[in-house]
C-alpha cells in the first residue's frame, strides 16, 4: 500500500552528510511559526526548501472553499521541486502546520549545487519519480475507494513509523499526529461530519479508540484488512 497522502521517505540527506552541508550553506534559514505560510498558489516558484524540523501541509484550494491536503512534509523532507526546476508558478499552497525550521535555497544556488553534488541530484529525479506515481495514486483512490478505505489508508500511513516493529499484541498504537477530524477529511477527500461518521464506525468495531484527543489503533491487521491490504 503506497498511500496518496504521502509522508515521506525519511530525511533526504540520508547518508549525504557532505550534501547536506552544501545545501545548508546556500540556504536562508527560516524559524516557522505555527499556521506560518511558506508560498501561496500561483506564486514563482524561485526557491525549494528543505525541512529540518516541523510539519507541512502542501494544499489547495477549492472553488467551494475547501482546503484538500495533497502531501504532508515532515522533518527531513526536501519540497518545491518541480516548479523550482521548471520555473513554474507554485501549483499549491504551503503551510506550517507545527512550529519548526525550513532552509530555503533559491533557483540558480540549486541549479549550480546538484550540478556540483551528483549523488543530491540522483535523489532528487528518485524523488520526484515517487511524487508523481503518488499524485497518480490519488487520482485512482479518489475513483476507486469509498471514505471507509480512505480513512484506514490514512490511520495507518500516520502510524507507518510505529508500525514497522509491530507492537506486542493488544498494545494499541497511538496516531503521533493531533490532526482535526477537518483535516482529516481534507487528506481524504471528504468532509468533517463523514470522517466522524467513519471514527465511530471504527469505534463501534473495536478497530480505533480514543484517548482525549489522541487516536489509538487497536486492531491495526484488521485496520489493514479495511484499507485494501
Amino acid at each position: 500500500m503506497d498511500p496518496f497522502w504521502h509522508l515521506g521517505t525519511g530525511d533526504f540527506f540520508a547518508g549525504l552528510e557532505a550534501e547536506r552541508a552544501a545545501f545548508l550553506a546556500l540556504a536562508r534559514r527560516r524559524e516557522l511559526n505555527k499556521g506560518d505560510p511558506i508560498f501561496d498558489e500561483g506564486d514563482p516558484g524561485g526557491s525549494c526548501y528543505y525541512l529540518e524540523r516541523g510539519l507541512v501541509r502542501i494544499f489547495g484550494l477549492s472553488r467551494r472553499g475547501r482546503e484538500p491536503i495533497f502531501f504532508l512534509r515532515r522533518s527531513g523532507e526536501v519540497f518545491g521541486l518541480a516548479e523550482v526546476l521548471d520555473s513554474a508558478p507554485r501549483r499549491a499552497a504551503a503551510q506550517a502546520l507545527l512550529p519548526g525550521v525550513l532552509h530555503e535555497v533559491d533557483k540558480a544556488s540549486f541549479e549550480t549545487f546538484l550540478a556540483g553534488h551528483p549523488r543530491a541530484a540522483q535523489k532528487v529525479i528518485r524523488t520526484l519519480g515517487r511524487r508523481l506515481r503518488h499524485l497518480s495514486e490519488q487520482v485512482e483512490g479518489l475513483a476507486s475507494c469509498d471514505v471507509d478505505t480512505r480513512v484506514a489508508r490514512l490511520l495507518l500511513t500516520l502510524c507507518a513509523d510505529a508500525l514497522a516493529k509491530p507492537p506486542a499484541t493488544g498494545t494499541p498504537v497511538e496516531v503521533p499526529l493531533r490532526l482535526t477530524q477537518e483535516q482529516m477529511a481534507a487528506m481524504t477527500g471528504s468532509c468533517q461530519q463523514t470522517v466522524c461518521q467513519v471514527l465511530k464506525k471504527f469505534q463501534d468495531e473495536g478497530l480505533v479508540g480514543m484517548r482525549g484527543r489522541a487516536v489509538l489503533l487497536l486492531d491495526p491487521t484488521a485496520l489493514l484488512d479495511r484499507a485494501g491490504g
